[in-house]
């Protein structure tokens, strides 16, 4: 697995996405673990997850929990996996999503975080969503307290938008190594996020990079967007693993999270790092659908 860079720390160039392991449609526990270890078996050294990971009310952090038992059963050597969590979203347990960015909240749902972890220090912990209720700035401002105590180790954001990303790096005193955005052939407007990303040097997580759970689990992708079928079928590989790999072709700090559910998918998008494109191929790519 070729690697890439998060705030100075080498992690596999395609990570695993936590998330449909533990939200509506989840597999059973047995998969998940075997979902996991096979990305760890496959070189994936990046697991993306939060707190908000869960169905009812009453399992708040499932996802995290789902992936501390993966990693202590696992045979091998995880010492080098990076975990990333989130904090800021919620889920009451109606299928809704709420947002609480107060800075007393945060300081309190990392600890929560780092106790489901088995941690004492998050490796990368991330604002996940902007609360219209609580200045930008203040959130942002209890992650860098964070930081500043020794309770995580990076500090990240998720759907954030340029400003905020000038404004976050600004208050981190420039230590934002990581922006988490939806960002796939069907959802192309953090295109700008992306590039601004490159510039400052910081990693770039697309969220959702096949397009979602839902054109993911149907296989569609390839019927939605032919380009992405056609050099598929030229390399002999899936749309999935093309999809990947024109991410990773955007710029150097891009490291994709596909969410997975079964050990075949995450193999397959594990292969994504070793397929090589040409330019005119992601220059295809680019301006399919856009």
């Amino acid at each position: 697995m070729q690697n890439r860079t998060i705030g100075g720390r080498a992690v596999s160039a395609i990570g695993l996405g936590g998330m449909p392991m533990s939200i509506e449609g989840r597999p059973d526990r047995d998969r998940s673990i075997a979902t996991i270890h096979a990305a760890l078996d496959a070189g994936v050294t990046l697991i993306d997850t939060a707190d908000a990971y869960h169905q009812h009310a009453d399992e708040v952090g499932h996802n995290e929990e789902l992936i501390a038992a993966a990693l202590r059963s696992y045979g091998g050597d995880t010492s080098g996996v990076l975990v990333a969590t989130k904090g800021g979203h919620l889920r009451p347990g109606d299928g809704s999503w709420t947002k609480d960015g107060r800075p007393e909240y945060l300081k309190v749902a990392v600890k929560a975080s780092a106790k489901r972890l088995g941690v004492e220090a998050i490796g990368l912990y991330q604002f996940h969503r902007p609360d219209p209720n609580v200045p930008y700035g203040d959130s942002v401002g209890a992650i860098r307290d964070l930081l500043d105590e020794g309770v995580i180790e990076m500090a990240g954001i998720s759907n954030a938008n340029p400003d905020q990303i000038r404004e976050a790096n600004d208050i981190l005193g420039g230590r934002l190594v990581s922006v988490q955005n939806q960002f796939s052939p069907r959802f192309r407007s953090s295109l700008p996020e992306l590039e601004l990303c490159a510039q400052l040097g910081i990693a770039f997580l697309p969220w959702s990079p096949l397009g979602g759970i839902a054109l993911a689990r149907s296989g569609e992708l390839g019927a939605e967007y032919a380009a992405f079928l056609e050099v598929a079928e030229a390399h002999g590989v899936s749309p999935f693993r093309v999809t990947l790999a024109w991410e990773l072709a955007l710029a150097p700090v891009v490291v994709p999270i596909p969410g997975a559910s079964r050990p075949e998918s995450v193999q397959d998008s594990a292969q994504a790092a070793d397929l090589t494109l040409t330019d005119d191929e992601v220059a295809r790519l680019s301006a399919a659908g856009a």
